[in-house]
């Protein structure tokens, strides 16, 4: 695959990408992003990327690209890199301003597509639950991909510090929030649940997808309900983990879950 990317409305050589010294997504992580799986040469489920691309642009007063603009971007993209499968992430930042945290007044985003060949994954991974971290459920940044993303990364690497794979999120009053990259699928009684976007869950799009085969449902979950649970899965665009352990203790599979999962999120499980 060619190594170009889309920088700023033209396709280029991804070594002339620059970017500014000064801008805001490099000096205060003041930014969106999505990561977009390509599967058969085209990109899956781009409306519901653009809708939380702007709904997360309005909070932040930050002019994204439409849903029209990200879908010349992806098929330039595409026509480019000859990408049949794998992910594109899309990069939004706020541009070049002078110090300081207010945002200049005449804002140019810098606005960046890469891509990068690959497979959604299905894998098992270990989890532990952050004690270092809590997600902040009235944060209107846990309903947004932003560039900041330092909480997550400190709670990856407590988890990679106790052994573990992936940190469980909890949020300001103790019950599951999501993971550091994933939404959580806690399977009980035959029922798929997740934590409403109310406790602290990222909209994702994966979780989207299965809403809309309604195939999960709503619900605040204990840490305690995990350990109880049939199974355990972890979702997002590119894949889907199923846990083995948590915190030291293991988990239940489930293969007719995981394959009812991979099913309705387009993700080929291996026999």
């Amino acid at each position: 695959m060619t190594l170009v990317v889309w920088f700023n409305g033209r396709i280029c050589p991804a070594e002339q990408a620059r970017i500014d010294v000064a801008d805001r997504g490099l000096t205060l992580g003041d930014g969106l992003f999505e990561t977009l799986r390509v599967h058969e040469g085209r990109v899956l489920r781009l409306p519901l990327h653009a809708a939380r691309l702007q709904n997360g642009g309005a909070v932040l007063q930050l002019p994204v690209p439409t849903l029209a603009e990200m879908a010349q971007a992806t098929q330039e993209l595409l026509a480019a890199t000859g990408l049949q499968s794998g992910s594109m992430r899309l990069t939004v930042t706020r541009g070049v301003g002078v110090r300081g945290l207010l945002p200049p007044t005449h804002v140019e985003p810098t606005v960046v597509m890469t891509a990068t060949e690959g497979a959604p994954t299905v894998a098992t991974v270990s989890l532990m639950t952050s004690r270092l971290i809590r997600q902040d459920e009235q944060s209107p940044l846990c309903r947004m991909k932003s560039l900041n993303y330092l909480p997550h990364i400190l709670a990856r690497q407590e988890a990679a510090r106790a052994g573990s794979d992936e940190a469980l999120l909890l949020n300001t009053q103790g019950r599951v929030a999501e993971t550091t990259i994933s939404t959580v699928i806690v399977q009980q009684g035959g029922r798929f649940m997740t934590p409403p976007v109310s406790e602290g869950a990222l909209p994702g799009v994966a979780r989207a997808v299965l809403f809309q085969a309604g195939l999960i449902e709503e619900q605040p979950l204990a840490p305690a309900a995990l350990l109880r649970a049939e199974a355990v899965y972890l979702i997002n665009s590119l894949g889907v983990r199923f846990v083995t352990s948590m915190d030291g203790h293991p988990l239940p599979l489930n293969k007719t879950g995981v394959e009812r999962l991979c099913q309705a999120l387009a993700v080929p499980l291996e026999k």
